[in-house]
């Protein structure tokens, strides 16, 4: 472990500790906001970095939550001070969160550099917030811990347990089918999202808060509570005294990030059949601390992690049910085995310590290796002449009869089109189509929105089919389902193969051999090829521009070119 911090070593020492005009500015400015020495002095001060916000209705709760943890920084002897962040919530953000990630990324870090900060909780926890928070707060390298916003309470509809997006996809399906009625419709609308929190099915939130405590970064059970639960509170406190005591013992995210506890990440990502985008999120993270990760990495540990965990999409349960059960700890403790239990853990211990003894409660929401949903992970990395540097397809709830497939495809340019033409009901369409959606990834969006489960066109609904194969360099809601192969990579934009594609040529798609393939021609694709031209920037000024000009592809985890693998940054002067 590294030495203790005293005093005069806290990072905050130098904006306040010195006898300097510019201490005495920043002293003078504290007790401008009310603050006196007794809150400051030779004390760590802990930033709470919040992502509240009226525009997320997931983290309504989050002032409650920094308000426990100043309670537990308070009672630890540190100085808390809250900090709003970008909250990147996926409610009303066009053209998707992930266009902010980074942005979110961009801001933890600078905020944490620039301010007289010893240490952070960080609070989040709809989609892009776990892992912009966490970027940024790898490359800064002060203690830190995540506090999870915690999932939303089951839905409900006429006696019938709804889960936030995978129910949405399902009854719009029958909606546009005229299956349902608008009365009906409404009524749904009225009963999916009953409480603060974020999805509780096994979407993106759910499944990056657990990958984040896997990583060792929360407090031990943190993101299995639900938001509304008064562990929720007790939990924050826990970690406002924590990380005291972690600014103290210096314990950074560089002692605790390493490979293996990324290969822990992808083995409860796997386990838990979890979002397709935790691969594109876990890849940018393992970039901010300097680690590589392949697909194949992801790819060869599906292989040997069974889907352990029943809960909507791959399965039946909601995260309340998966709380009951025994959580997040009941889960790694019952696949220890297949875990690097040694990794380090903002508790100080290790992570097999912070599991001991947890049990699982419910054996059908929570399975064992020997009692496995499945023999293998819910998500596969596929390979081939139309996704050179891979794609990934979460075959765990997708239709089994369509994980093997070849049929001709039907191209849409960009989503603006496929909305158009989705329901004409002339649409040269069959229930053996490859629809392919272009020009939908991290440059083409921009932001690589969440429109990979691209919709059944309304006259197969109502012959019946409920699935069908769809390729798009796009990503999908963790809350989706269906035959969708997606990330595909290079993208469309930036000339990738997926721009090729014409309608009509034959697609296939092999999931068990990790196959997907255009069957056109050497020959005619090179044709196509020197035909192509780029489209034009859209984007003259502004983070657009930034965006477009620095992302990466999702095989690299679309973080920006600038801030991956690089060296640390000076801490700022003080003059």
């Amino acid at each position: 472990m590294p030495t203790r911090k005293t005093p005069e070593t806290l990072r905050s020492h130098r904006w306040f500790g010195r006898d300097e005009l510019r201490s005495f500015g920043h002293r003078s400015r504290a007790k401008q906001a009310g603050f006196d020495a007794p809150d400051y002095a030779g004390k760590p001060v802990i930033a709470i970095l919040n992502t509240w916000s009226d525009l997320n209705s997931c983290h309504m709760h989050l002032k409650l939550t920094a308000d426990a943890v100043k309670r537990g920084v308070l009672q630890a002897g540190g100085w808390p001070l809250e900090v709003p962040v970008m909250s990147a919530g996926e409610m009303y953000t066009k053209p998707t969160s992930m266009f902010h990630r980074n942005f979110l990324a961009m801001e933890t870090e600078e905020m944490l550099r620039a301010n007289p900060i010893d240490g952070a909780v960080l609070l989040g926890g709809c989609d892009k917030s776990t892992p912009g928070l966490l970027m940024g707060a790898f490359t800064m390298n002060i203690p830190v811990i995540y506090m999870p916003c915690g999932p939303m309470m089951k839905g409900n509809w006429h006696g019938e347990t709804l889960g936030s997006g995978s129910d949405v996809w399902k009854y719009w399906d029958e909606k546009r089918a005229g299956n349902l009625s608008w009365e009906s419709w409404c009524e749904i609308e009225d009963g999916i999202a009953r409480s603060p929190g974020h999805c509780m099915t096994m979407g993106t939130a759910s499944t990056m808060t657990a990958l984040a405590e896997v990583l060792g970064f929360c407090i031990p059970g943190a993101s299995s509570i639900p938001a509304v639960d008064s562990a929720h509170t007790r939990i924050a406190a826990a970690a406002g005294r924590q990380i005291v005591e972690n600014v103290w013992a210096d314990l950074k995210p560089s002692d605790i990030i390493t490979d293996k506890s990324f290969d822990n990440g992808i083995a409860v990502d796997m386990a838990l059949g979890g979002s397709t985008n935790a691969i594109v999120h876990l890849v940018a993270m393992a970039g901010r601390a300097g680690i590589r990760l392949p697909l194949e990495r992801f790819d060869d540990i599906s292989k040997r992690t069974p889907l352990l965990a029943n809960l909507r999409p791959a399965g039946k349960y909601l995260m309340e049910d998966f709380y009951l059960a025994g959580g997040i700890r009941a889960l790694l403790n019952g696949m220890r085995a297949l875990l690097h239990c040694d990794q380090l853990t903002i508790t100080g211990k290790t992570l097999g310590e912070n599991i001991d003894g947890a049990e699982i409660f419910n054996e059908d929401v929570i399975r064992t290796p020997d009692r496995a949903l499945a023999p293998d992970g819910g998500t596969a990395v596929l390979r081939g002449n139309l996704a050179p540097n891979g794609a990934v397809i979460k075959h765990a709830a997708a239709s089994k009869e369509l994980l093997t497939h070849t049929g001709p495809a039907l191209v849409f340019e960009n989503y603006a089109e496929l909305k158009a033409k989705i329901d004409d009901p002339d649409l040269p369409v069959t229930k053996d189509s490859v629809i392919v959606l272009k020009n939908a990834g991290p440059v083409g969006a921009p932001g690589m929105p969440e429109w990979g489960q691209l919709p059944i066109p309304k006259k197969l609904l109502k012959e019946g089919v409920r699935d069908m194969v769809r390729l798009s360099d796009c990503r999908m809601s963790g809350t989706s389902y269906g035959a969708c192969a997606l990330h595909i990579a290079p993208e469309a934009a930036v000339g990738g193969p997926l721009a090729l594609v014409k309608t009509g040529d034959l697609v296939e798609l092999d999931v068990p051999n990790r196959k997907l393939n255009l069957k056109v021609s050497d020959d005619e694709l090179a044709k196509r090829r020197a035909a192509w031209k780029p489209a034009p920037p859209r984007y003259p000024r502004g983070y657009a521009k930034l965006y477009v000009e620095h992302v990466t592809q999702a095989d690299e985890g679309a973080d920006f070119d600038f801030l991956q693998y690089g060296p640390p940054i000076p801490e700022p002067d003080i003059f």
